[in-house]
């Protein structure tokens, strides 16, 4: 198994024993007496990859400074992708192989929290050695889908970088990747989706502290953020389809559980992409349809709910009845602990009434652009989604 990080070498992972592959002449401590450390060939590999930044943060120096200036980053160099040599190496398809031939997901899960912990660190370095290094902790997991059964006879491949930066919060989007040989189709490959939301801290006063900023990387993105006098006009950045609200769930909209009712939960979902198709077509929308919604999570009396939207895509083929694509994500939000969780994801799709469009001479939709390489990978996940309806 291998890991590549930012820097061009190839970066053994072996299996792990017992005081293999410590330096007894070395000054710095034995990585297997970190603490936290769990010993698996991930995480070992990981933590001995990204060494130096972890000794900071495990001994700062005394007096340093805060990071004085916020640096801007483009996804590519927090990615980094571990391999797992399954199909040669037998020690490590022993160390990973369940009873029923398959990768134990636990072990998994550990080797997804320590991808998504180092490339956190790799995003908020400022690879300045005089300055004080934040402290970041995993704050949620988003959401983990297993799309595939996952083989220990295959080699595996684990693709991580950051998608998303609040102020003091980055999001990581992980893909655990594994086909065989004979399958050439790459969109089939992805076994498992992951995402997890890291905070920062100031690893002195413990306060929340701000991240580098992340810039976009998709060429179009690029061109509409840089150069918008240049930008094509027929067209418009995914985020600027934007919509939010946000409200405290009330005694008076729970179930007879005492959890919030599911139907309130639509109603208010479909009320924003409604207003938001609305302002992106500047005429009355018409609704078509709602797709499959999934309740992740429940929804508790008094719980801080947040709704975002956005236009993740139009379909224009038919001039007619052009289809407008509206995502709708809620997510349970809890201040206090500084966590918030995904409970539902809605999408809706919506197309202009006819005697609506007939009043307005010239009337176009236009196209939606994604600024990054997450928004562009939610964009694909949703047409993909939609090809086999679209099929029946």
């Amino acid at each position: 198994m291998e890991l590549n990080c930012s820097s061009p070498k190839t970066i053994p992972v072996v299996s792990t024993f017992t005081g293999k592959g410590s330096d007894s002449s070395s000054t710095r401590k034995p990585i297997s007496l970190w603490p936290g450390m769990y010993h698996s060939p991930v995480t070992n590999a990981l933590w001995e990859a990204r060494s130096k930044i972890f000794e900071r943060l495990l001994d700062p120096p005394k007096d340093a400074p805060p990071q004085s200036e916020l640096l801007t980053k483009s996804p590519s160099q927090s990615r980094t992708t571990i391999f797992y040599n399954f199909s040669s190496d037998y020690i490590l398809r022993e160390q990973y192989r369940d009873p029923w031939n398959e990768v134990r997901m636990g072990m998994l899960l550990e080797d997804l929290d320590a991808l998504a912990g180092t490339i956190s660190v790799k995003h908020c370095s400022d690879d300045d050695s005089t300055t004080r290094p934040l402290l970041l902790v995993t704050a949620a997991v988003d959401k983990i889908v297993l799309k595939k059964p996952i083989s220990v006879d295959i080699d595996l491949k684990m693709v991580g970088s950051v998608i998303w930066v609040g102020r003091s919060s980055i999001e990581i989007q992980l893909d655990v990747i594994q086909s065989p040989k004979e399958e050439s189709d790459v969109s089939h490959s992805v076994a498992l989706a992951a995402n997890f939301i890291f905070v920062a801290r100031d690893s002195k006063t413990g306060k929340a502290a701000a991240v580098n900023r992340l810039s976009p990387e998709t060429e179009q993105g690029r061109i509409f953020c840089d150069m918008p006098a240049l930008a094509d006009r027929d067209s418009i950045l995914l985020r600027d389809t934007r919509l939010e609200n946000a409200l405290i769930c009330q005694p008076q909209q729970r179930n007879i559980h005492g959890r919030i009712f599911g139907g309130f939960l639509m109603h208010r979902a479909f009320e924003l992409a409604f207003s938001t198709a609305y302002v992106f077509a500047g005429l009355v929308p018409c609704f078509l349809e709602v797709d499959h919604v999934d309740f992740l999570r429940p929804v508790d009396v008094g719980d801080f709910l947040r709704l975002t939207s956005c236009v993740l895509y139009t379909e224009l083929e038919n001039l007619d009845q052009p289809l407008i694509n509206v995502e709708v994500v809620a997510h349970v939000t809890r201040p206090e602990i500084r966590s918030s969780d995904v409970s539902n994801t809605f999408y809706f799709t919506f197309s202009v009434r006819p005697e609506a469009k007939a009043t307005k001479n010239g009337f176009k939709i236009r196209n939606v652009v994604p600024a990054t390489e997450e928004e562009a990978r939610r964009i694909l996940e949703r047409m993909d989604a939609e090809m086999p309806q679209q099929n029946q």
